[in-house]
């Protein structure tokens, strides 16, 4: 079977992962490296780039060209509304869903210089560090995960915002020192953290690498995904929503917020839910999230983003 993915070094890891895992189970793979469109452009911000799914739209493409069988992507960049023809066929256990923040000289969040430069290319991670140091200076950064703790090191930046689970995926934990933000004040991503494999619907590929699938992390990744469901503006938006089983199971916890770029705005939803009517509260939640005025700050966020790249 043919695995198409991304040529970055952390696109290869995960796609290694997935590789590993099917070998054990006797599937034979080779590997088809795909440059897109948000690996092309790379002098830009994430959000001026071809829309929502930059990742994921050509890999679709090349699957339903027939040229091939798999896909593997980082599951915060796949779109909400996916082609029906390409199903998700596993969601891999779950690594870190959090944030960390690495700084040049080892100096933690709370203890930076006013002034301090943090760079970052994720907009929401730019809004939450402005609501909780509105002191510090974000600054755009873009590049693969190597690049950017060489723009750190190179003394370009005082801190460097990334996803704990690509350090995890590259074998780095021990080798980077990076402080766990805390989710109460950094909610993650939805589904951050977490590998997804697409395949074409009703194909071997597909059954084979259902196999794959973690049972928990799909419940806990689709959550997350209703809670953001009627909001609109996907991962080009600062939006959050992070869910968690907790004890033995029963229980799940749903978070979600909506902010404004500059932070100074926050719409936001905590609560306990069963896991039995997790779904419908998850859809209630999310209704209940854009109806209190998310909807209008992810409206606001686009348009100022809109007027941003046309130089309005």
């Amino acid at each position: 079977m043919i695995i198409g993915t991304r040529g970055s070094a952390l696109a290869v890891a995960q796609t290694k992962t997935v590789e590993r895992l099917l070998k054990e189970r006797g599937v034979k793979t080779t590997r088809q490296i795909i440059k897109t469109v948000g690996d092309r452009f790379t002098d830009r911000p994430l959000h001026a780039v071809s829309g929502v799914g930059a990742f994921v739209r050509e890999l679709d493409e090349v699957m339903l060209a027939g040229n091939i069988d798999l896909a593997v992507h980082s599951m915060k960049d796949m779109p909400t509304i996916r082609p029906k023809e390409i199903p998700t066929a596993a969601v891999l256990v779950r690594d870190s869903p959090f944030d960390v923040l690495i700084s040049y000289d080892g100096t933690e969040l709370d203890e930076l210089p006013e002034g301090a430069i943090i760079g970052t290319s994720s907009l929401r991670r730019a809004a939450q560090m402005r609501r909780y140091r509105p002191d510090l200076v974000i600054q755009e950064l873009r590049g693969n995960i190597n690049t950017r703790l060489r723009k750190l090191r190179e003394g370009k930046y005082d801190g460097i915002l990334l996803a704990r689970a690509g350090l995890e995926r590259m074998g780095w934990v021990d080798k980077v020192q990076a402080e766990i933000l805390n989710p109460d004040f950094f909610c993650p991503s939805p589904n951050q953290g977490t590998i997804a494999v697409s395949a074409r619907a009703g194909t071997e590929a597909e059954k084979a690498v259902s196999s794959l699938d973690h049972p928990k992390t799909r419940i806990e990744t689709e959550l997350e995904r209703l809670l953001i469901a009627e909001l609109g503006g996907g991962c080009t938006t600062p939006v959050a929503s992070y869910a968690t089983f907790l004890g033995r199971g029963d229980k799940i916890r749903l978070r979600a917020e909506v902010l404004a770029l500059d932070g100074t705005e926050t719409v936001k939803i905590d609560e306990l839910v069963s896991a039995r009517t997790s779904l419908e509260k998850a859809r209630e939640l999310g209704a209940k999230l854009a109806n209190s005025g998310g909807r209008e700050l992810v409206k606001a966020a686009l348009q100022a983003l809109s007027e941003e790249n046309c130089g309005c």
